[in-house]
């Protein structure tokens, strides 16, 4: 897809891999509605603009979508999925109420707003979604069982999702990042972030990579890691 001139949702904006990869959007001509609980500090951009949403409210996404269409026009081409957390623990230790979190959070959030901007993806025949998940979405890791499991759901929702719509001319890709260098590990205990980890600009570039194929395939799946990580 030509991204100068389109129209990109980004959630989860305010840090990390979600504003990295608004910044690649807006380099590339791009328009884009940020959507998170806070603003980006220190983004300001013509093309910019911040709506604040939670996407564990499905209520939240449909008007923060609704703002977008007012402010950005009738057109959504992209949605980048990327809003997310992880708590860690044992199993048998672990808070009901941090499950659910990052259920509502990683898994109802990607389909909320899945979900509200399709119509519009539909009705042009043209869109792509990405959702940013986790190499922890394809294997297990101890004490991290919740945040696995979220990551897995995303996984088996955009490998469903993809075959239900490409023949709307709708594209779905699906990003496992393996360790980056972002907030991600201040709630991790015994994991600290490090200059040996991927960079978000480094996931920003794969999605960026992956918008910009030829209309007539699409890249379903990245797997990405550190190349020399820390020991």
């Amino acid at each position: 897809m030509e991204l100068e001139g389109k129209v990109a949702i980004v959630t989860g904006v305010s840090k990390g891999i979600g504003r990295a990869t608004a910044e690649a959007l807006l380099a590339r001509g791009m328009a884009v509605a940020g959507w998170g609980r806070h603003a980006p500090q220190g983004l300001t951009h013509e093309r910019f603009q911040f709506f604040e949403c939670d996407v564990r409210e499905e209520i939240a996404v449909a008007e923060a979508l609704t703002n977008t269409l007012r402010e950005l026009g009738p057109e959504i081409h992209v949605l980048v999925n990327n809003a997310g957390l992880g708590v860690a623990g044992p199993v048998d230790g672990f808070s009901s109420d941090d499950w659910r979190l990052m259920f509502d959070t990683n898994v109802h959030g990607t389909f909320y707003c899945a979900k509200a901007v399709l119509p519009q993806m539909k009705r042009q025949q043209l869109g792509h979604i990405i959702n940013v998940a986790s190499i922890a979405g394809t294997t297990g890791i101890e004490n991290m069982a919740g945040y696995c499991a979220s990551k897995f759901a995303v996984r088996g929702f955009s490998q469903s999702l993809f075959k239900e719509v490409r023949n709307d001319g709708i594209k779905v890709t699906c990003l496992y990042p393996g360790s980056t260098q972002t907030n991600f590990f201040d709630d991790i205990p015994g994991a600290q972030a490090n200059d040996s980890m991927m960079q978000p600009q480094d996931i920003a570039g794969a999605i960026v990579y992956a918008l910009e194929t030829p209309f007539n395939f699409h890249i379903v799946d990245v797997e990405m890691r550190p190349l020399q990580p820390k020991k």
